[in-house]
This record gives C-alpha cells, structure tokens and sequence, in this order.
C-alpha cells in the first residue's frame, strides 16, 4: 500500500518577505512554506532574481486574498548603469549597444523622467513572464525569438532622481501594478543618448506592506530553530490587512451562518456598492469570515469566503 502523502499543516496568515538577492521568488516562496510546514501558499507578485525587498506570501486561507496584492500599487528604488544598452534591460543581460563617451548633467536626467510621469505606455520586455499564446516571453526570449507585443498602459504615481554619480544614477518611483521598471530604464537611456540597465532593484513597498513589515528567511530559520512552529507562526500577518482600504462590514450570528451557505443577506450600514470585509461577531470578539459584495437588492453577498481553521 502506497504511504498517504503528508499534506502539511493548515496554517493561514502572510509573511511579508524580504526577497535576496539572486533568488526566483518561487525559490523564496518554497523556502517559506518548508518552513512553516504549509499545505498552500502562493506569492503576490513575483521579484526578478536581481531584485530585492518586499514579497507578501500568503499561507493556507490567505492565497484567497492574494489578487488585492496583485493589483495593489508598488514603490521601488533603483541603481541604473549610463553608458551601455543590454537585451534585457539589467545586468544580467548581454550588452547589445556601448556608448564610451557621454556627458549627462543631473537636470537632464530629472527632465526626462518627468516625461514618465502618471499614465504612460509600456512595451512588456522580451524578458518578462508575460505570455504570448500561452508561452512566456523569456522561453521565447532565450530561444532567440523576438515577437510583437502589445503595449500597456501604466500609471507613474512619483518618481524621482535621488542620487546622480554617474555612469550611475538611483531612482525612486511608485506605480501602478505591471509597471517594469526595467523598461523604465532603457527608454530612459535612449532618451539620453547613452543606454542604461539596472544594476539593482529593491521593492519599498507593496500596498499596505512596507520594509518595516519584512522578515528574512535567515530569520524565520533561525526563529524556527530555537522556538519551532509557534515562534514563526508569531510572526504571521492576519489575512484581512490586504484589506484594510474595504469597508468593515459586521454580522451578526444568523446572518454569519447565513453568508457562510453562500446567502445575501440584509443587514444595517451597508455601503451603496461595491466589495466589502465581513466580520462575524461571537463571543464579543469580530473573526473575519472572508469577502463579500454588494448586490442590486442592496444586499451583502459572499465572494470569497475563510475556511474555519482545523483542530
């Protein structure tokens, strides 16, 4: 008889991660989840092997909520190398255009990226997970294929020059999900005559995440090491702070039940529309219970609901 496979602990909650340098997140993403035993989990957005910095992970019941990570704004500083094009916009590319002798002042740098500036078009990188009829751009990519894309827009809430050494210069930006920065810097090189490519990338901040909520792995591990599975559990954000920005909205016990067999139900200072958090209240404490929504009746209807934990 085949051994029944372990499917790990039914742990939920988010790690807020704070990405190394050289590694694919979905290496983090299973370090993580190693880690903590888990059965499911998922990242919000993933961070090329050159970047660093903030990377929700969501554990068990939190992948639920994973798509308000996905579509939340982000903010990132980046180092940029003047002087030299490459094939995939950083330096892990292969240089395909060299310019030895430029002279950029820091004003024309801090006037070009003004033209970056709120809603633009983006071509995606032949380097990116994109796909095109179901293959991702970088398979294409590596096989030497160059294919046409689609541009996409995207919005450029700030960005700013906040170092100017060159050939290097570092900028900060927040933007609208989808941006690639990495794209960001080429078109800025061909604006100023000379090329450039990101040798560094960190991500400040994800929706409500910031670095301030960043854990490492080294320090899960060594957590885990001399407290176990409750001290890293410790750690853990609760599944409804990705949701901080939806209106609270509190049941009482029926409707509670009611809403959890997949009813609308009706109940006092619902907003007009819209998505809404659900919070059941028992035993004086308010356990959230998952996402609902607003329907034509005016009634609050589930859409994603939190499975109630085992054991």
């Amino acid at each position: 008889m085949r051994a029944r496979r372990n499917r790990g602990r039914d742990v939920s909650g988010l790690i807020v991660l704070d990405k190394a340098l050289g590694v694919t997140s979905n290496f983090a993403l299973q370090q993580v989840k190693r880690l903590f035993q888990a059965n499911k989990a998922g990242h919000c957005g993933s961070l090329d092997p050159l970047a660093t910095g903030v990377l929700p992970l969501c554990l068990g019941e939190a992948t639920k909520v994973s798509r308000f990570l996905l579509d939340s704004d982000k903010q990132y500083r980046t180092r940029m190398k003047l002087g030299a094009r490459t094939d995939t916009g950083d330096s892990e590319g292969k240089q395909i255009a060299v310019c030895e002798d430029f002279s950029v002042t820091r004003q024309q740098v801090g006037k070009a990226l003004e033209r970056f500036r709120g809603e633009i078009e983006q071509v995606p990188p032949m380097h990116s997970a994109v796909k095109m009829q179901g293959t991702p751009l970088y398979k294409l990519a590596r096989s030497g294929k160059v294919v046409e894309r689609e541009p996409r827009k995207v919005t450029i809430h700030e960005i700013a020059l906040t170092d100017f050494a060159p050939p290097e210069i570092e900028i900060e930006l927040s933007c609208s999900k989808g941006t690639y920065i990495r794209a960001i810097a080429d078109e800025l090189g061909q604006m100023l005559g000379c090329g450039a490519h990101i040798v560094a990338l960190r991500r400040l901040r994800a929706g409500g995440f910031s670095e301030r909520d960043c854990v490492s792995a080294e320090f899960l591990e060594q957590e885990r090491e001399q407290r176990g599975l409750a001290g890293i559990d410790a750690h853990l954000t609760p599944i409804d702070r990705p949701l901080a920005e939806l209106p609270a909205v509190v049941l009482p016990n029926i409707a509670a039940n009611q809403v959890r067999s997949g009813q609308a139900v009706l109940v006092r200072h619902l907003p007009a529309e819209g998505m809404v958090r659900l919070y059941h209240r028992i035993d004086g404490l308010e356990r959230f219970i998952g996402i609902g929504a607003i329907d034509d009746d005016g009634r609050v209807a589930p859409k994603r609901l939190i499975l109630e934990p085992v054991g």
